[in-house]
């Protein structure tokens, strides 16, 4: 499935041509209830790229005080792109997990320890087997707090993944673009499926970020 060129970002011109109409998805989370998409008033959102969705998005519902999460494609061209367009490598998009928080309730900064403790960030246009543009990993951000905090942690875990041998970290760190959900079948799809899929898989470095305490059920 993968080519040469589902290394290599398209450009607007060459990316795919996409659709004006959104994909449908459910009203609700299949695991917390909640509603699946905004608007979010009074919460937190960010977008996190870490490798195919299905275990990111598990790693995150799992989190007290996130509100609700959604898989997606994000930092491509193509509007309201297809799984099939995306894995063609011609959309440009990543494929991203949605993460609604309540800041009172859960610190961004643990939501960014599970998200570098839970991947290898270093792998550029991959994750592990899964290789293409569509697996990079990414943090999308929705304020320039976030950004920051987003950047400060990444120097705060090089300094941590360099002293045990890896290599440089390679995620793009930006303002949210767009965020487009992903089909019915991919949202909460490791609920759904328990015994489906997954290949994420963490360095095994800590980030020197507070701990966060995850849900038992």
């Amino acid at each position: 499935m993968f080519g040469r060129k589902s290394l290599q970002m398209p450009t607007t011109a060459e990316a795919l041509p996409g659709r004006s109409d959104a994909m449908p998805v459910p009203d609700t989370h299949f695991v917390l209830g909640t509603p699946l998409t905004g608007p979010f008033d009074g919460l937190e959102q960010v977008q996190f790229g870490m490798g195919c969705f299905w275990g990111a998005e598990k790693k995150f519902w799992s989190i007290p005080g996130v509100v609700t999460t959604a898989s997606g494609y994000s930092g491509g061209s193509t509007p309201n792109p297809t799984y099939r367009e995306v894995c063609t490598g011609m959309t440009g998009h990543a494929e991203t997990v949605l993460v609604v928080f309540d800041p009172a309730r859960v610190r961004f900064e643990d939501l960014l320890r599970v998200f570098w403790e839970s991947h290898d960030p270093t792998q550029g246009m991959r994750q592990g087997n899964d290789i293409g543009t569509q697996y990079r990993s990414a943090i999308y951000a929705y304020s320039d707090e976030q950004r920051q905090l987003a950047e400060a942690s990444r120097d705060a875990f090089q300094r941590q993944l360099t002293a045990a041998g890896y290599g440089p970290i390679t995620t793009e760190i930006r303002e949210a673009p767009p965020f487009y959900y992903a089909e019915d079948y991919h949202q909460q799809y490791l609920a759904k499926n328990p015994d489906g899929y997954c290949g994420l898989g963490g360095t095994g470095v800590t980030c020197p970020i507070g701990p966060v305490t995850t849900a038992t059920s």
